[in-house]
């Protein structure tokens, strides 16, 4: 199934409340949100006084990742990798305005292969290939080289047969994936989708949870496994006994989930398309369900905070904590900037904005 290409909004908008406000500003770091209805990745950073909102325009951006100075970004064609270039970001538009910038510096060019969750694990970058049903790593000889499939996946096929999207990373190896179905047909998981879901072990292949309703974002934190029931508005839990635990429960379809200190981040969706997402329990349960981010209290379970998009954002896909940056900027590759960024070991120097005019054709 392709998927068409998406207008960005004209207008963005989000409000905060004082709890996450608060929040952000303790937490020393900041947020990187992707969102593929707006197009767009988000950092929310705090500048010593409110709450920073940066936008950045990709083609349908998804699954996302940092490992220290390191971030991965999946696109609907494209897998780019930045690099924190922090020597250059003090001097960037304006002196110290920002404390991290983040540069492209390798752009893997990809068909449409529904890249869900990316994982950095022992060095190296893990994408959950949801069209062809497997986990894969970047290939410099193919469109890319798989790695592990479901055993109930026969064939790699460009099929979504049971739309495997999400990656937990344990002991540095991936441990845990998420499916919304252990079908072997094209896209036969839609059959069952409010209570097909599964979370299976990567290592002995069996399945550790099922009955779940579209379920995402699986994390491995505090010695145990954490995940979305997106369909329910669910944070979970499992328990050494393999029981999940239902921490809170939110009026939104869930995707993306991070933990900073004794708090998850948990992305929060509306639903607005209703052929894949229509009947879904947390809609019948709410009356308007919510777009933004949620902080989340692990111990008592209650909502500490809340970002909040009012308008053009009705859908995110993952979100990660950049601990230590409070004011990250990014460029993309339409930035004419990157063009006059060199960074390397003990050389960091902005070339002069002429050099972009010498360019031209003349």
């Amino acid at each position: 199934m392709s998927t068409p290409p998406i207008s960005p909004p004209e207008t963005l908008k989000c409000t905060v409340d004082t709890g996450f406000a608060e929040w952000l500003a303790a937490s020393g770091g900041s947020l990187a949100i992707s969102t593929y209805q707006a197009g767009r990745l988000f950092l929310v950073g705090w500048n010593g006084r409110q709450v920073s909102f940066l936008p950045r325009a990709f083609d349908r951006p998804m699954g996302l990742d940092v490992s220290g100075s390191r971030m991965a970004l999946a696109t609907r064609n494209s897998l780019f990798l930045f690099a924190n270039s922090a020597a250059l970001a003090p001097g960037y538009l304006a002196p110290n305005r920002y404390d991290a910038l983040y540069l492209p510096h390798l752009e893997y060019h990809l068909p449409d292969l529904q890249i869900h969750d990316l994982a950095y694990a022992d060095n190296e970058l893990w994408m959950v290939n949801t069209r062809l049903s497997c986990l894969c790593v970047p290939s410099a000889d193919a469109t890319f080289e798989p790695r592990w499939r479901p055993r109930f996946i026969d064939d790699l096929a460009p099929e979504d047969r049971c739309h495997l999207n999400g990656l937990a990373v344990r002991d540095a190896r991936p441990a845990f994936v998420t499916a919304l179905g252990t079908t072997n047909t094209p896209q036969g998981w839609r059959e069952a989708k409010h209570k097909g879901g599964v979370v299976i072990d990567v290592d002995s292949q069996e399945t550790v949870l099922a009955g779940l309703a579209m379920p995402h974002s699986p994390r491995w934190h505090d010695g145990a496994l954490w995940l979305l029931n997106s369909g329910e508005g669910q944070l979970l839990r499992m328990s050494s006994d393999g029981r999940a635990d239902v921490v809170c429960e939110l009026p939104a379809y869930l995707r993306g989930l991070s933990f900073v200190g004794g708090c998850a981040l948990v992305g929060l969706c509306q639903i607005r398309e209703r052929k894949v997402f229509g009947g879904m329990p947390v809609a019948d349960r709410h009356a308007e369900l919510v777009c933004g981010v949620a902080v989340i209290d692990l111990a008592s379970g209650r909502q500490r905070g809340l970002m909040r998009f009012t308008e053009g954002c009705s859908e995110i896909y993952d979100l990660r904590f950049l601990p230590g940056m409070q004011r990250p900027n990014v460029l993309n590759t339409a930035k004419d900037d990157v063009k006059l960024a060199i960074s390397a070991a003990d050389c960091w120097y902005w070339l002069p904005k002429e050099e972009l005019a010498a360019e031209q054709p003349k």
